[in-house]
């Protein structure tokens, strides 16, 4: 495999499963698309195989090996889909769409922060933001098509290699859940920390959830581009706000990248693409969403 930098976007194979896309649209569909949220082959001997020589981010950041870990989560059968699916890999089951290898927190990492997987733990920020003052150190102006074209070059070479069997999603954290790892330096069970913050340092709390919202929008519209057919976007711990704080701090921020990404890739005659808003434990959140409008086709 190459590094995607030889693939031109405009010419992928074409397309043919697009039961994911047809429901993710509304429309009519023989069976029940069955798609992993997110990877997760670490039970996998291969999994632990290619993972064996870096550590996680290194794979994230180098496309070959993030094409690997995507494809190793896709299989080519034919007959009847099964009705569920709890994170199996690609090559052993027959899945309907695959999710690009990588992380919501690379954002953060394109902002300057220093994010670490470690053994055990998990992500760890060394230096997370502890007030209002930190902010400085945060790269506001991103160039997201350098910083990140390392998640561009791994699509494009994905979706060469799936050679049209099925879809490619891409994905983002929203921006209070990257707000969240940002600040708490790492997972939580509370979220103290960041709920200070909304509630201590609301101008803050906006300033920093708009820094993120402008890299995102650049991020998922330069994964389009690159040939991503769906996006995602992880509000991961919208379970840990109520009904105000989701309504001020999240829900403004999820319509803004949707309504952004939507126009900004009208404006570079790319086709739409569906849009998947994900949130764990959050029946708060999930109802709020649906008052989301819906990208149209």
């Amino acid at each position: 495999m190459g590094d995607g930098d030889f693939f031109d976007s405009e010419n992928f194979p074409p397309l043919k499963n697009d039961t994911f896309l047809r429901a993710a649209w509304g429309k009519v569909t023989d069976y029940v698309p069955v798609w992993c949220m997110r990877q997760a082959g670490r039970y996998l001997p291969e999994f632990r195989e290619t993972r064996a020589t870096q550590d996680f981010f290194t794979a994230c950041r180098t496309p070959a090996i993030s094409c690997e870990l995507t494809l190793q989560h896709y299989c080519i059968v034919t007959g009847r889909k099964p009705s569920f699916c709890t994170f199996k890999p690609l090559r052993r089951f027959p899945l309907d769409a695959a999710i690009i290898f990588s992380d919501i927190l690379v954002i953060p990492q394109a902002l300057g922060m220093e994010v670490t997987m470690v053994p055990g733990k998990g992500p760890t920020f060394p230096d997370p933001l502890n007030e209002p003052g930190d902010l400085v150190k945060l790269q506001e102006n991103v160039d997201v098509a350098q910083e990140l074209a390392y998640v561009f070059q791994a699509i494009k070479l994905t979706r060469y290699e799936l050679k049209g069997k099925v879809p490619l999603i891409g994905f983002s954290g929203a921006p209070w859940t990257l707000m969240a790892y940002m600040i708490e330096g790492g997972g939580s069970n509370t979220m103290a920390k960041a709920k200070r913050w909304l509630y201590q340092f609301p101008e803050a709390s906006h300033k920093l959830l708009k820094i993120l919202t402008n890299v995102i929008v650049d991020y998922l519209v330069g994964q389009v581009t690159s040939g991503a057919q769906a996006l995602q976007v992880f509000e991961s711990h919208a379970g840990h706000l109520g009904n105000e704080q989701f309504t001020e701090f999240s829900l403004p921020y999820l319509r803004e990248i949707a309504h952004q990404v939507k126009e900004k890739l009208k404006v570079l005659g790319l086709d739409q693409v569906p849009m998947v808003r994900f949130s764990s434990s959050g029946t708060i959140c999930r109802r709020h969403l649906l008052t989301c409008p819906p990208l149209p086709q």
